[in-house]
């Protein structure tokens, strides 16, 4: 048996709660901007990821028009600050509705370290940072699509493996359905099968004919 969901326009929060629910895990884009009167934001955001390789822009969505996105509309800087799985409760608590004239980084009592092309501070505690200049703002429904154009990136070097972070030393932290949070659990790895070693493959590269 299938239970249908249809959306309802009357009725969005509903079929919200139903995407994400299934659309999981989400990674989370920690994101800092600084207003026009100085005040530093930070918020997370769970609709994030890469929308472009070269140049490198990432992306994130807000569910309507918040501080973040008016900070980063009004100075066309932000930055993205990893959230690992240590940070969970400062994550979440950043999460919290708090005026604009309050700092989420004063709040919670994060440390804010000076980034290298933007005004925006990055999140010490967090092991990776990307420091973007603003691409492109899209309102889309009740959402604001946020693009970044990666400026200038930071990471632990406790992380690297080879020159690459470690999952295992990121721990990355990400959104579920509900009021759920996820952790990487168990890592799996399975590398891409060339089309010269599928099953069947002939040598001329045709694929088998079938009578």
């Amino acid at each position: 048996m299938r239970r249908d969901v249809v959306p309802d326009p009357h009725s969005s929060r509903a079929f919200y709660k139903f995407l994400t629910s299934v659309v999981v895990p989400r990674p989370i884009a920690w994101i800092s901007s600084t207003s026009v009167d100085g005040v530093d934001n930070l918020a997370p955001h769970s609709f994030f990821t890469i929308a472009s390789v070269n140049p490198p822009i990432v992306q994130f969505t807000s569910v309507g028009r918040k501080d973040s996105v008016r900070n980063i509309e009004a100075t066309g800087e932000f930055v993205v600050s990893f959230t690992p799985e240590d940070l969970f409760e400062a994550v979440n608590a950043t999460g919290t509705d708090f005026p604009p004239d309050v700092s989420e980084f004063d709040a919670v009592g994060l440390t804010r370290e000076p980034s290298a092309t933007v005004t925006p501070p990055r999140v010490l505690e967090s092991p990776v940072a990307l420091e973007c200049r603003l691409h492109l703002i899209q309102d889309m429904g009740n959402c604001t699509l946020v693009f970044g154009e990666v400026l200038h990136a930071v990471v632990s070097e406790e992380t690297l493996d080879g020159g690459l972070p470690s999952i295992d030393a990121l721990r990355p932290l990400s959104r579920l359905g509900r009021n759920e949070w996820g952790t990487a659990g168990r890592i799996r790895e399975i590398t891409r099968i060339p089309v010269g070693e599928w099953p069947g493959h002939y040598d001329d590269g045709n694929p088998p004919q079938h009578p």
